[in-house]
C-alpha cells in the first residue's frame, strides 16, 4: 500500500498551537477551576448581603466598592475558564479562524456582563467609583491603563481582523524592537498568541495595534499515512527520515504511532519545509526515505 499525501493545513494548525489549547488537561483544568469560582463568588456575595452586621454602617461605601472589584477580577477569570471550556466545542463545529473569533467575543462578553452585574449588585454609580479612593488606585495606576489598553486594542483586532487563527504571520516595528513571526492560534483580552514551534509567543495587543503585520505564506507540508512491513517500527521511519530528507525544515519531522494491525504498523508523518518552494521536495525525499520499509499490496 503506497503512502497517502492529503491536506495538511488543518493539521498544521493543531500542531502549532492549538491543540495546546484544545488538550483535555487544558479543559479540564478550566472546568474546574469554574466549579471552584462558584461558591467564590457566592462567598462574596453572601458576605455583601451581610455587611452591616459584619462591618457596620460606617463601613458600607467601603464594602460596596470591595465588592465590585472581587466580582470583576471574579468575573475576568471566569471569562478566561468559560472560553477554554468552550475551545473543543468551538473548533469541532467552527473552522479555526472562526471559533477564534467567537472565542473571543465570548469571553468579552462574559467580562462586560461580570462588570455590569457587579455594579448592580454593589449599587454603584459612576460618581461613586471615582469618589472611591481603592478603586480609583486601580483605574488610573499604570497597570490598570495598559490592561485596559489592550482589552480596547484587541476588541479593535476582532473587528478590523487583519489576520486570522491559523494565518502565518511577521509583525515588525513599534515596540517590538525588531520583528517577530510565528503561527496565529488564539486572540486573548490582553495578548495575541503566536505559536513558533513548540514555543508560545505572546504579544500584548496594543503592541499588535501599533506595528506593521505582514502576512506569510504558510509552506506546504507533508502529511501521510504509511502502513509499514511487517518488523518495521517507528523508529526506524524516523533514521530514515533523519538520513535521507535533507531539505530545510521548521522542525524536526513528527513520527506518531496511529494503529498496529497485526504484524503491521500505521504511522503519520508529518513535516513541514522553512521555504515554500521546498514543499515538492520534501514530498519527494520522504517518499524516498520510507519507501523500502511500507508495506505493498500484492498483486492478484
Amino acid at each position: 500500500m503506497r503512502p497517502r499525501l492529503r491536506d495538511t493545513r488543518g493539521h498544521q494548525w493543531l500542531e502549532s498551537g492549538l491543540a495546546r489549547q484544545l488538550s483535555r488537561r487544558a479543559v479540564k483544568r478550566a472546568r474546574i477551576q469554574l466549579l471552584v469560582l462558584a461558591p467564590t463568588v457566592a462567598a462574596v456575595l453572601l458576605v455583601y448581603n451581610y455587611r452591616i452586621q459584619l462591618f457596620g454602617s460606617q463601613w458600607d461605601t467601603v464594602v460596596r466598592a470591595g465588592t465590585a472589584i472581587a466580582l470583576v477580577v471574579l468575573g475576568w477569570q471566569v471569562a478566561r475558564d468559560v472560553g477554554r471550556s468552550l475551545g473543543p466545542i468551538l473548533f469541532r463545529y467552527l473552522e479555526p479562524a472562526t471559533a477564534g473569533t467567537v472565542g473571543f467575543l465570548i469571553r468579552l462578553a462574559t467580562i462586560v456582563v461580570a462588570v455590569v452585574v457587579a455594579l448592580r449588585i454593589a449599587k454603584l454609580d459612576p460618581q461613586t467609583i471615582a469618589l472611591s479612593g481603592a478603586f480609583t488606585a486601580v483605574v488610573v495606576g499604570l497597570a490598570a491603563q495598559q490592561t485596559l489598553g489592550n482589552l480596547i486594542a484587541g476588541t479593535v483586532l476582532v473587528s478590523a481582523r487583519p489576520f486570522r487563527v491559523g494565518e502565518r504571520v511577521r509583525m515588525q516595528g513599534g515596540g517590538l524592537a525588531g520583528s517577530v513571526e510565528g503561527l496565529v492560534s488564539s486572540f486573548g483580552l490582553l495578548y495575541t498568541i503566536l505559536a513558533r514551534g513548540e514555543d508560545s509567543i505572546m504579544v500584548p495587543n496594543s503592541v499588535v495595534l501599533s506595528v506593521a503585520v505582514v502576512p506569510l505564506r504558510e509552506p506546504t507540508g507533508v502529511d501521510l499515512r504509511a502502513r509499514l512491513r511487517p518488523g518495521a517500527t517507528p523508529a526506524d521511519v524516523q533514521e530514515r527520515l533523519e538520513q535521507t530528507v535533507q531539505t530545510p525544515l521548521r522542525s524536526p519531522p513528527s513520527v506518531t504511532l496511529e494503529e498496529i494491525d497485526g504484524d503491521e504498523v500505521v504511522v503519520r508523518i508529518a513535516a513541514t519545509p522553512a521555504q515554500p518552494a521546498d514543499g515538492p521536495r520534501l514530498a519527494t525525499e520522504v517518499l524516498q526515505a520510507i519507501s523500502p520499509i511500507t508495506a505493498r499490496t500484492q498483486a492478484p
